[in-house]
Parts: structure tokens; sequence; C-alpha cells
């Protein structure tokens, strides 16, 4: 089975140093992991169950993204979400090393495990999850979010299905996220001593509130960086490229 691992590694003033390990298969880009064994009772599917959770009880006892955030909540209880750390993050192409706050390393790495934890809400992120980008701001998760939902589009098309070239489906998706983070920071308040993995949370939510409306009022802001393809030079190209087509 291909393996994609993701090391993050926080180092922390006081000399403490937490190193987390994902690793995910390489097909379904879901995390690999055993068998649930003794997992916490605010991990279970009907504590604090978003309302619009697809999954059943009898099948999935356990909530998918709670399950996989009982390894960060037991190594940063005792962090505070302000504390120090030098971030180091290792992939397979890459090694990336910012100093921050526990809580933005923190929303970083959850950035990972939310879509990777089998929550069919979150599932929709998994192209980014494999093409991982640590500590983006605003702007780089709008070109990806962006881009993501309209590579998707074109894999739509090609099987047969309307496509949504006005991005109200992407819209859509982070309205269900940012409901699911409500519950699952319910979820943590009941579950944690410090505020560092409830804060990770919130940090993640604040992008996820405003990205519907940053589709509307904000993506032109990017508009710009297309201009090689708004250009005269790109539209002769592709008569260009029609009319040889045509000769064929």
């Amino acid at each position: 089975m291909d393996i994609i691992e993701i090391r993050y590694i926080f180092n922390f003033d006081d000399q403490r140093q937490e190193i987390v390990d994902v690793a995910l298969d390489g097909q379904t880009l879901t995390v690999v992991r055993g068998k649930y064994d003794h997992l916490p009772e605010w991990t279970k599917l009907e504590f604090h169950q978003c309302p619009h959770c697809p999954l059943d009880r009898a099948d999935h006892p356990f909530c998918p993204v709670a399950a996989v955030l009982v390894d960060v909540v037991r190594r940063f209880d005792e962090i505070l979400s302000y504390d120090a750390v030098d971030l180091e993050i290792i992939t397979k192409e890459r090694k990336v090393s910012q100093k921050t706050t526990a809580q933005r390393g923190i929303s970083s790495l959850i950035g990972v495990l939310f879509p990777a934890s089998g929550c069919p809400h979150t599932a929709f992120f998994r192209p980014m999850v494999r093409f991982h980008l640590p500590m983006a701001n605003k702007q780089e998760t709008l070109f990806r979010a962006a881009g993501m939902y309209l590579l998707a589009q074109f894999f739509l098309r090609q099987d047969g299905y309307k496509e949504d070239s006005e991005l109200h489906g992407l819209t859509q998706i982070y309205k269900n996220l940012n409901v699911l983070n409500i519950n699952i920071a319910d979820r943590l308040r009941d579950a944690t001593q410090t505020d560092s993995s409830l804060n990770a949370i919130i940090i993640l939510d604040v992008f996820t509130q405003a990205l519907p409306f940053v589709i509307d009022d904000h993506l032109n802001e990017l508009r710009h960086l297309f201009a090689p393809y708004l250009s005269n030079f790109y539209a002769t190209l592709m008569k260009t490229m029609e009319a040889s087509d045509n000769l064929l």
C-alpha cells in the first residue's frame, strides 16, 4: 500500500518536544490506523453529534473526526494557545519551518487530520491534503480551495455530470464544515483542560465562515494573476488550435 507520510515537530521554549506522524493511504487519502480501542466518551458519535451528520451509530459508533483528535488532545492538553513553538513540517517533497504559536501549529495539523478522518463532510478537502501546504494564509487557501473545486468540476463533466463553475457547491461545503466545527468545538470543551486544541478549531473556522463571502466578494482579487489567459494572445492561441483541429 502506498503511504503518504507527514511529520509535524513542535519544539517549545521549555525544551518540550512533540512529534506527530501522520500516515495516509495513498489511494483513499484517509488516516492509516488500527481499530478503535479505548476511545473516550466524547468521541462517541451521539456526543454532540452534528445535526447534518449522515452516519449511523450502528455502523459508526465513534465520530471519525473526534477519533483522529484523541492523540492531538492527549499531546497538547497542557499547552496554552499562545505558547511559542518552533514548528517543523516534513513531507517527502519538502521541509517547512516557522516560529509560531501552538494554536496555529495545531490548526495546520488538524487541517490534515479532518479531511483524512473518514467524515463525509470533510472528505471533499482530501485533494488539498495530498498537496499539503503547511501554514497556508487565507489567500493561499482560497486559491487552492477554488482550484481544487474547479478541477473536480472538470472530472464531473468528463463523467457526464453537470458542472458547477459558479462555485455554489464549494460555498455549501464550507457552510457544512462550519456546522461541523461548531460541534467538534463543543466536544473539545468537555475533553480538554487548556484551550490550545479548541482555539486551533476556532482558527480554522474563522476562514470557514468567511469563505462563502470571500468567493462572492474577493475572488476577483486574484484575477490579475490570470492576465495572460485574459489576453488577446491567448484568444489567438485558442483560435489557432481550433483551426488546426478542424484541418485534421
